[in-house]
């Protein structure tokens, strides 16, 4: 027997942008988001070169190997969006964020850059599993701002951390998963203006992923959703 994830996409334009610089991949046992910036046609540039390299990985079994990997997906993006600018210097500032879950065996392995966010659902009760990088979240680090008040701040978007073409590394965490779990990859464009609580209601409600994910994207536009919005359902599923 062998955990596997089955997954559903939405990638929704939102309600102002002209463009969407939202990228998404769901394979049996990776799935992603990424959220390019920097602008048309750069920051679309930015999220398909690194989901581009993922797709073409072929996902480790093991958890070591499996976070080796998806720090080596980083690196080569790195390499990659820089030599875009170079080839191009209308693109300087393009970059993304990344958000990765790999499955190895029982293992959920992580990698974060930037602000888009990894959610695990389990027993009813919603966990977010990945930090923000960003200027308001070091703020409640510090104790500076409650999760409200950073939830509302103008400068919630600033990223301190792009896939960018500069050497930076992703954030790396593990997780055992159980058959069962639903796991959501959402860029910002959900998480800023989606409560946690309505997600987690929203992830228990629906059992068929592609009409959660739906109902997701809804409540964001329900919510104004000026930016695009990006959401991968994935439930952990034991197959023979």
């Amino acid at each position: 027997m062998t955990l596997i994830l089955r997954s559903a996409i939405l990638n929704d334009i939102g309600l102002v942008r002209t463009n969407n610089e939202d990228s998404a991949l769901a394979g049996d046992r990776l799935v992603a988001v990424a959220d390019g910036m920097g602008g048309l046609p750069a920051g679309e540039v930015a999220s398909e070169i690194v989901i581009r390299i993922l797709d073409e990985l072929n996902p480790p079994t093991d958890a070591d190997e499996a976070a080796d990997a998806l720090r080596a997906v980083v690196s080569t993006a790195n390499q990659r969006i820089h030599a875009a600018i170079t080839v191009d210097p209308a693109r300087e500032g393009m970059g993304t964020t990344l958000t990765a879950a790999l499955l190895a065996g029982e293992t959920l392995v992580l990698a974060q850059v930037g602000d888009s966010r990894c959610y695990l659902l389990r027993d009813t009760k919603l966990i977010q599993l990945t930090r923000d990088d960003t200027f308001v979240q070091a703020l409640v680090d510090q104790g500076a701002l409650s999760p409200e008040q950073a939830r509302h701040h103008p400068q919630r978007s600033l990223v301190t951390k792009a896939v960018q073409g500069a050497d930076a590394p992703p954030t790396i965490g593990t997780l055992s998963v159980l058959a069962g779990d639903r796991l959501l990859l959402c860029s910002d464009g959900l998480s800023d203006y989606v409560e946690d609580e309505a997600i987690a209601v929203t992830l228990g409600a629906y059992g068929d992923r592609q009409l959660c994910g739906e109902q997701l994207v809804k409540l964001a536009h329900q919510a104004g959703a000026p930016d695009n919005v990006t959401v991968v359902v994935s439930d952990v599923t034991l197959v023979s």
